[in-house]
């Protein structure tokens, strides 16, 4: 209960409150209107816990309506990254990729794998990192090493099926909202336009 109650006021910081609270108690209102209002939820809210020094995994994650990171560390201080961080993070490990030295990439050093990675590979493989990051491409998003670890980049199986979980459907009611707003014209026809892939390419 104490987790959930955390996770719930992290959730404020996102914008994404309302979504989060579905996702935890199971239960929601149906009617299109609400619908819609989820479908603008196209960003990520992440949660990246230090589990060793130096070393971190993702914890949380959840459909936003914009992209935070929430970074926990060792000794229980907790701080959101600043874009201008996450865009240097991920800068820093697109080099590495380019010059063959990535962690992400590189099949013989499997670090995701072995209790933790640095914050800049823990970040681009999270749901934040394929939204902030999308500008690398194939060479990180279809690497078949990327792909085959990434799922190590979590807490645990568990904060993995959860993250696999909720873009799904957000995805899927993002779908729905696009269709509707298509047939009522409330919401214009670029309202939905916008909207992640990372719940779908994660659970493949």
């Amino acid at each position: 209960m104490k987790h959930i109650k955390k996770i719930a006021s992290y959730a404020v910081l996102g914008g994404f409150s309302a979504i989060v609270m579905a996702s935890l108690s199971g239960c929601g209102s149906n009617n299109s209107e609400d619908t819609s209002q989820v479908a603008v939820k196209n960003g990520a809210f992440v949660v990246i816990e230090e589990i060793e020094k130096g070393k971190y995994k993702v914890m949380e994650e959840y459909p936003s309506s914009e992209t935070r990171v929430v970074l926990k560390s060792l000794d229980g201080s907790e701080r959101v990254l600043t874009k201008e961080e996450m865009d240097a993070l991920i800068a820093q490990e697109n080099a590495k990729i380019d010059d063959g030295t990535s962690n992400l990439t590189n099949p013989n050093q499997a670090q995701l794998s072995s209790g933790g990675a640095s914050l800049g590979e823990i970040l681009l493989s999270s749901a934040a990192g394929a939204i902030l990051g999308s500008w690398i491409g194939n060479k990180l998003f279809g690497n078949p090493a990327f792909q085959n670890q990434r799922q190590n980049a979590y807490k645990n199986p568990s904060a993995y099926s959860r993250s696999v979980d909720s873009f799904n459907k957000a995805k899927a009611t993002n779908s729905m909202a696009k269709s509707n707003s298509g047939k009522s014209g409330f919401f214009g026809s670029n309202s939905a336009k916008k909207s992640s892939s990372f719940g779908s390419s994660a659970a493949s």
